[in-house]
């Protein structure tokens, strides 16, 4: 069926040209799941604002309304209305950051939370105040590739510098969580995952050491050591690109100067308390406290330590990340799972033995290897259920047992890498 961008019809017949025979589906899959988030869950607004719902959660994510338009950006520089598509949702974040830095997720105009119980500052256009470093370097991920993509700068207002400037003070703020932070939250009535602990303060970690600190993790669990390592590699790109974009877009060298240093402190220390040498091949930690502690695992959600390349952190072919890979995508991750019909990393958000669509992804878009970017994209569209639509997490022996039947994100990413894939053969 075609739709009003001839760039993403043209994108859709490569698609079934290039998968055919047993691979038929993968076009239909890619026609539903490209054609949903732009169809489904982009809202426009009275007022002429733009938001993206997460599909199922009638609420905007800062982290997941970014991925979900990530697909979009290479059809931007051809396509004036998918561009501005973009372009406002950017400036919705930036009202979002400036709103609560502190906020991972957002309400549509006339709607109300179902979160006003937290005990945390609260306020309205605010659905969760889950502070979540990433939530901070998503739109900037997004707001930077859009320039570098399709060569435009009407996204970067005078309110998009000040959304970065905010971005930079908290993260500022949080390398000192224990002295300077004044963010708390405690939610009533829930699993220890969905709280933090300390009267609200979170996971103890040693102040003043470069890191950053987050109470939850992108799956919005709460972080066991308050050093995300994910978060902070991500943190550190997205301040490496702040100071570019400042530099070459507003001019202000100073303040690309300080988010650069800044993002170099946070590289250092990564490398200092978050490399566990004590093994043959040294890998990365999951989350640290800055004592000693660290945590050997990973997570579906983005940032992962399997998503480092996509992050910008490093490349693919790095030995370090590549010793990490090894270990996350085998039986030393807690959270990776093979069974009949699926094999990969899942989440400890849901059930055990539950395989992420999105993890599927990201391994597929990082692998160096064709045909485990196939292997990734078969085994995404053969546990669909037959919904022609990706889902959050598969059961790994019946993909009729998912989570989530409407996950925009997940459909994004699934995109992402078919589209990668035609690249690449």
């Amino acid at each position: 069926m075609k739709n009003q961008y001839a760039a993403i019809d043209r994108m859709i017949d490569r698609v079934r040209g290039v998968f055919s025979g047993e691979d038929g589906r993968v076009g239909q899959v890619f026609e539903n799941c490209i054609g949903d988030t732009l169809d489904n869950t982009v809202k426009r607004m009275e007022d002429g604002s733009v938001y993206v719902i997460t599909g199922d959660i009638p609420a905007m994510w800062l982290r997941d309304s970014a991925c979900q338009l990530m697909p979009y950006v290479r059809f931007a520089a051809q396509e004036p209305g998918i561009r501005e598509i973009l372009v406002k949702v950017i400036e919705t974040q930036a009202r979002c950051i400036l709103l609560d830095p502190y906020a991972n997720a957002f309400t549509l105009p006339g709607t109300t939370s179902i979160w006003t119980s937290d005990r945390t500052a609260m306020k309205p256009g605010i659905w969760e105040r889950k502070y979540e470093t990433d939530s901070l370097c998503h739109p900037v991920n997004l707001a930077w590739t859009l320039w570098k993509k399709a060569g435009t700068t009407e996204h970067f207002t005078p309110a998009w510098k000040r959304a970065a400037e905010r971005i930079v003070e908290t993260l500022q703020t949080e390398t000192d969580h224990e002295n300077r932070s004044e963010y708390r939250f405690q939610r009533d009535d829930c699993v220890f995952t969905d709280t933090l602990s300390r009267d609200g303060m979170g996971a103890l970690v040693k102040p003043g050491i470069g890191l950053i600190w987050s109470g939850f993790r992108p799956s919005d669990d709460s972080c066991v050591y308050g050093y995300f390592i994910p978060a902070n590699m991500f943190a550190a790109v997205t301040l490496e690109r702040i100071g570019e974009i400042s530099e070459e877009v507003y001019g202000d060298h100073a303040f690309a100067e300080r988010t650069r240093s800044f993002a170099a402190g946070v590289r250092r220390a990564i490398g200092e308390y978050a490399v566990l040498p004590h093994t043959a091949k040294p890998y990365y930690a999951y989350e640290v406290d800055g004592f000693g502690q660290y945590l050997v695992m990973d997570d579906a959600n983005i940032p992962s330590l399997l998503a480092l390349p996509l992050l910008g952190w490093c490349d693919a072919d790095d030995q370090l990340y590549l010793n990490t890979r090894e270990v996350i995508l085998s039986e030393h991750n807690p959270f990776y799972y093979e069974g009949k019909y699926l094999r990969g990393i899942g989440s400890p958000h849901i059930p055990v033995r539950y395989v992420w669509h999105i993890a599927l992804a990201v391994q597929g878009l990082t692998a160096a290897d064709c045909r485990e970017k196939l292997d990734c994209i078969r085994q995404m569209v053969n546990s669909d259920a037959g919904t022609g639509m990706m889902h959050e997490g598969v059961f790994v022996d019946d993909p009729a047992r998912y989570t989530r039947p409407w996950f925009s994100w997940a459909n994004a990413m699934f995109c992402e890498l078919v589209m990668d894939y035609l690249d690449r053969v």
